[in-house]
């Protein structure tokens, strides 16, 4: 058993890996600052893995906070680092929001790993930061370009992560996942945004469920088979395994290099009318939906080439789309079951 720290652990992606984690044996202990996360989370995890975890309300970007956790925990055996904001339309308009809750916390976190001797770091990074690529499916090597400032944030992440591992004190992983979606098969944890949803399938979840009137599909008029925006989806369970799968790796030391970086996605890319139609179908539910204008950030295609990942780590997605959408509206109906 080793003992790790998830930062944003009571958020989407970390809740899961909270799950991951602790069914395979591992401590967990989380700093989350419920900005975009609930309380409940941790009493949600423990429903389904019948282990409970110690959650810190504390904001990365406050140092002193920080270290009084580390202080009070340490020593840790690895870090998965999740906590950022991530919506991309939100980081057009408030750029510096972005970069100072990003990028300070990000360095806050490697400081006081420095000091607390904390080596091993799994980082959340995204496929955002190749922008509108050249080709696809897109690879590890392809030119790094992203177009939104939150794409930006997690680019300025990696390398200040790469340099920090350059320095040999740290071995760092960095995983650029592509659309998580869907929910724990328990419907006890999923994703769940405050306020209105940026990402598209927890919209198309409440505009079933009554709580939108309306989802919109943003631009018919890319150039893509049915006119709107492709993206790998996959499921957040497959990408939470994949989180664990990349800490065993380090801590097992079987690190080559003190840093690299993974894709991973299902190397599949489905139209967001595609999903709209594949979510109709599995739940046997009608949507009420229309064409709307172009979301200023959004890229036209992306899908990965996550052969490295498999290659590398033995690791590669289990879930279908099928089941990224029958678990994305269950959880969307145990939440209205205990509104």
């Amino acid at each position: 058993m080793k003992k790790i720290l998830v930062t944003g652990g009571c958020g989407y992606l970390g809740s899961h890996a909270i799950v991951a984690l602790q069914l395979a044996g591992h401590e967990v202990v989380s700093i989350d600052n419920h900005v975009n996360s609930s309380p409940d989370v941790p009493g949600r995890i423990q429903s389904i893995t019948g282990k409970i975890f110690r959650n810190y309300v504390v904001d990365l970007c406050d140092s002193h906070e920080l270290e009084k956790v580390m202080v009070a925990e340490s020593p840790f055996d690895g870090v998965i680092h999740f906590a950022a904001f991530k919506a991309v339309e939100e980081s057009m308009s408030a750029p510096l929001k972005y970069y100072q809750n990003n990028l300070i916390g990000l360095l806050n976190l490697l400081a006081a790993c420095k000091r607390h001797k904390l080596t091993n770091i799994v980082f959340s990074s995204t496929c955002t930061l190749y922008g509108n690529p050249d080709s696809l499916p897109v690879h590890e090597g392809c030119e790094l370009r992203p177009e939104s400032t939150y794409g930006k944030t997690k680019w300025m992440g990696e390398e200040i992560f790469r340099d920090a591992a350059a320095t040999g004190e740290f071995k760092v992983i960095a995983l650029r996942y592509f659309n998580p979606v869907g929910a724990h098969p328990s419907a006890m944890i999923g994703e769940f945004p405050k306020g209105v949803p940026a990402n598209l399938i927890p919209y198309m979840t409440q505009t079933a469920i009554g709580i939108r009137e309306l989802l919109k599909v943003n631009g018919n008029d890319y150039p893509t088979r049915d006119g709107t925006c492709v993206r790998d989806y996959i499921h957040v369970c497959d990408i939470a395994d994949a989180h664990i799968v990349a800490l065993e790796y380090l801590l097992n030391g079987q690190m080559q290099h003190n840093f690299d970086v993974f894709n991973l996605g299902t190397s599949i890319g489905q139209t967001v009318l595609e999903m709209v139609q594949s979510f109709e179908k599995v739940n046997e539910i009608k949507l009420n939906w229309v064409f709307g204008p172009r979301r200023k950030g959004d890229i036209i295609a992306m899908y990965a080439n996550a052969s490295k990942a498999e290659k590398v780590l033995g690791w590669k997605p289990k879930h279908d789309l099928d089941s990224m959408m029958r678990t994305a509206w269950a959880w969307e109906k145990q939440l209205q079951r205990e509104r």
